[in-house]
């Protein structure tokens, strides 16, 4: 298990700013509307003094406590709602409960003054973690197998989770703070795998995503985009990119993950679409691979796809028996 770093404090796929990162199509694609589903059993429920801090909750019925998907709904942590979650009904059909969290987007948390804007998100989707394992008895759940999922900004959310060392606090007052952050297995959707600028533009070179997360907004005195200033800023936040960047975070004790693609990756090449490629998920891949961490990749023609969505492999895994 890892340890708790730097005393975090708790307080944690898409829309980006005027200028920033990706084209309408791929915004609309990644934060479209459910179809209309069951009504949650529990609305709105509150995590957190913030207004966006709540969640809304379906309980699976179920004679053991069940397993739980855990969402985070994306939007560049700019937009986007709990709302627009995929596969509640075959969770409910196969067992499993759901949770879908809403959270404080970048401009909220900047007025909050989060630093960097970031925390708030990646905290809130933490703090709510903890709050439904508060809740574990009274909603009939299994503590051990929440899985986390989402789309964009939530898959990197859910990432993160996945990777972080836990941040429960075990001297706490608040018996909330005290619970476990860490995850059963994670599946996602189009993540971006890192926030570190060089990364992104080794990797994809007509990367432009990312500087919002950590208050960049472009200099127009220095002609720097948003994405520019973030590059030429890079040195001066790498601690914040070390602490809020999943790929950073890997580590050998950390849980399965599961990654899914429209495109086929292309290593070193521009891409159609630089904030959802592929390459994040190969880069991520090898870095998991490289301690021991599983890691299924899926993309048009990607070798050895087991499960070809995310609802199959959260079911799966978070169904499979316990081996002795």
């Amino acid at each position: 298990m890892k340890l708790i770093k730097m005393g975090l404090g708790l307080a944690l796929v898409l829309a980006f700013s005027a200028a920033a990162a990706e084209k309408p199509a791929a915004r609309k694609a990644a934060t479209r509307a459910a179809p209309p589903g069951p009504k949650p059993t529990q609305a709105n429920v509150a995590y957190g003094p913030h207004p966006k801090q709540v969640l809304d909750f379906w309980q699976a019925k179920s004679d053991q406590p069940a397993p739980l998907v855990f969402f985070i709904h994306g939007g560049g942590w700019q937009g986007g709602s709990k709302g627009r979650v995929d596969g509640v009904q075959d969770y409910l059909d196969a067992g499993i409960s759901v949770v879908s969290v809403e959270y404080r987007f970048i401009a909220e948390a900047t007025a909050d003054k989060v630093v960097p804007p970031v925390k708030g998100p990646l905290h809130d989707a933490a703090r709510a973690l903890q709050f439904v394992r508060s809740k574990a008895a009274e909603w009939h759940l299994d503590k051990a197998r929440i899985g986390a999922s989402g789309g964009s900004a939530g898959a990197c959310s859910s990432l993160w989770l996945a990777f972080h060392p836990d941040q429960a606090d075990p001297q706490s007052s608040d018996p909330v703070a005290r619970e476990s952050t860490r995850l059963w297995c994670a599946a996602v959707l189009v993540a971006q795998t890192t926030l570190d600028p060089q990364q992104m533009k080794e990797w994809t070179p007509n990367s432009n995503y990312g500087g919002h997360a950590f208050g960049f907004t472009g200099d127009p005195q220095k002609h720097l985009s948003q994405f520019g200033e973030f590059l030429a800023g890079r040195e001066k936040i790498l601690p914040w990119i070390a602490e809020y960047s999943p790929y950073a975070l890997v580590t050998a004790d950390d849980p399965p993950v599961y990654l899914q693609y429209h495109a086929p990756p292309a290593l070193g090449k521009e891409q159609k679409d630089p904030t959802h490629t592929a390459n994040f998920g190969v880069k991520l891949q090898e870095k998991c691979r490289s301690v021991g961490v599983a890691c299924e990749l899926v993309y048009p023609g990607a070798p050895d796809v087991k499960h070809k969505t995310v609802q199959a492999y959260l079911i799966e895994r978070l169904k499979a028996p316990v081996t002795p």
